[in-house]
């Protein structure tokens, strides 16, 4: 398999509809020695608005989070790593660049007892190539055509695009012998899931719901939690006082807090899930001046922003678009300080010059003696953002930049930054694991728009068509070790062009408890991201011991 292809980690939490029903109890401790003797996690991996729908269509984008529990795919992606593991695929390959042979496992039904074949693969290939409402991963622009021959899947593909591979991999697969008699999937809401996965669904209640372990499952003894309970409230106070096995939650003061709760077993890992960028508009002076960008970079003490804005939990980022250090594999080596711009007010000073601007009393001023002013856009109500932003204004404020921090709402601010209607913005780079799709998403051509039109990615409207040529050759190319050679090449124009300017790493926010499991995701075993939906939980699902 090709280590560096495209993967889209569409990851969201979906608002869910409120429904009025009676309170079912509420399960309010972890462990497991439930009453019928069965080993039960306590878990906060999906949350109620404030109540849960019964929602478990693994295409919707107002799903369950644990849907990815009852349903899986042919490979599973380490996002931060880049890593692939074989899941319902034992293997696939790539003949040539435009064709996939995907050799499927043996021995795996589905939870009701049907078996699972290639023509499921199929026919899930197709079902969202028809229905591009349910296709969140973009299959469809990357596949011409699929068939079935025997236990291996071949996919033909719209062009030569060996990225293509780890996306089309990724896709959640369902079984057609209950799918194809759905009328409308895009409005199905599939209330009683049949999955290949490890778990399914069991009680079910707008206050909780419980998920059970598939007793037939291809791999049932790898399986230590036979039941899994979901709380629809999973506040701060709720996962500290009431004994959670697994959260993903952000604690102002874990410590203090989650672990001082049971020192002995509660754990947390927080590692890097993406770069927190300040991003340019390329299309608007002095943004798409390079001297001036460099300058930014050089002013921002970006450690002393992430621990504001983070609390110390994660480190500054590196220029190279890299997520460190679960890329360094990767790294380019001769970007000095793994690609990190320290804070030196000399040179910011030097560059801003040759910008333009000079220093005049306690400002820094253009030719006319105007005032260099930044709008910098960033969430309403992102408080650890909003913090971050507050030091970056400190900072540029000290050498003498007036400082305009835009606090439209979220989805306001989503519509800005897509539409290019911005001056700096703050917003998230990379985070896949796959240099094609970030590096792609950071500057490459394929994500450009005008200005005033919607765009999917490169939001600073960043050209350069020595990046366009090495994304259009690791899209086509299947020598790893050329894969790797262009990922490095990309991360030098990342460090030398400034597309975005890298701050810190936001954080994922994983808290466990070895109370009842043990086994889970560490900065010593980072074998899976701590997040609580996706593709990676069945890494930890599948990874726990019962604690002895």
């Amino acid at each position: 398999m090709t280590r560096w292809s495209l993967a889209v980690g569409a990851a969201m939490t979906a608002a869910v509809l409120v429904t009025s029903a009676c309170a079912a109890p509420v399960q309010t401790s972890g462990g497991s020695n439930a009453a019928d003797g069965t080993t039960s996690m306590l878990i906060a991996a999906d949350n109620g608005s404030p109540t849960f729908d019964r929602n478990f269509n693994p295409y919707s984008s107002g799903k369950r989070n644990t849907a990815s529990y009852i349903y899986e795919p042919l490979v599973i992606v380490n996002e931060m790593s880049g890593e692939e593991t074989p899941w319902l695929a034992e293997s696939y390959e790539q003949p040539d660049a435009s064709t996939i042979v995907f050799h499927l496992r043996d021995g795996v039904t589905w939870s009701d007892g049907e078996d699972f074949t290639a023509e499921d693969v199929v026919f899930t290939f197709d079902l969202l190539m028809a229905n591009p409402q349910l296709d969140l991963k973009g299959i469809g622009e990357h596949i011409a055509s699929t068939e079935a021959e025997g236990s291996d899947v071949i996919v033909h593909l719209s062009s030569e695009d060996v990225p293509a591979a780890v996306i089309i991999a990724q896709t959640m697969v369902v079984p057609e012998h209950i799918w194809a008699d759905v009328d409308d999937p895009v409005t199905f809401t599939n209330e009683d899931p049949i999955g290949t996965g490890p778990y399914t669904l069991g009680d079910f209640t707008p206050n909780q719901y419980t998920l059970v372990k598939n007793e037939d499952y291809w791999q049932a003894d790898k399986v230590a939690a036979d039941e899994l309970v979901q709380p629809a409230a999973n506040s701060e106070l709720d996962i500290v006082n009431n004994g959670y096995d697994w959260a993903y939650a952000f604690m102002s003061d874990v410590e203090d807090t989650w672990v001082a709760a049971n020192p002995d077993a509660n754990t947390y890992w927080y590692p890097a899930g993406a770069t927190i960028a300040l991003i340019p508009n390329m299309t608007k002076a002095p943004y798409n001046n390079l001297d001036f960008r460099q300058g930014i970079a050089a002013a921002l003490d970006k450690q002393a922003i992430a621990d504001k804005a983070e609390q110390g939990y994660v480190d500054q980022a590196s220029q190279s678009g890299l997520m460190l250090p679960s890329q360094e594999a990767i790294l380019n080596t001769d970007l000095p300080n793994q690609g990190i711009v320290e804070q030196d007010t000399d040179a910011a000073l030097e560059h801003f010059a040759a910008a333009g601007y000079t220093q005049s009393g306690d400002k820094l001023v253009d030719a006319n003696g105007q005032q260099l002013t930044i709008n910098i856009t960033t969430p309403n109500g992102w408080s650890d953002w909003l913090q971050g932003v507050q030091q970056v204004k400190n900072q540029l404020s000290a050498i003498g930049i007036n400082v305009e921090v835009v606090q439209p709402q979220p989805a306001a601010y989503q519509q800005q930054m897509r539409s290019g209607d911005f001056d700096m913005v703050m917003g998230t780079v990379g985070g896949s694991g796959q240099p094609y799709q970030d590096f792609g998403g950071m500057m490459g051509e394929q994500f450009y728009a005008e200005i005033g039109t919607t765009a999917s990615g490169n939001f600073g409207r960043f050209q350069s068509p020595e990046a366009d040529a090495l994304l259009a050759e690791l899209k086509t190319t299947v020598d790893e070790d050329r894969q790797t050679e262009i990922a490095q090449e990309l991360q030098q124009i990342a460090y030398e062009q400034m597309p975005m300017i890298s701050l810190f790493y936001g954080g994922s926010w994983g808290l466990f408890s070895t109370k009842s499991f043990t086994g889970w995701p560490s900065a010593d075993d980072p074998y899976a991201s701590p997040k609580t939906w996706d593709q990676t939980p069945l890494l930890i699902l599948t990874s726990l011991k019962v604690a002895s």
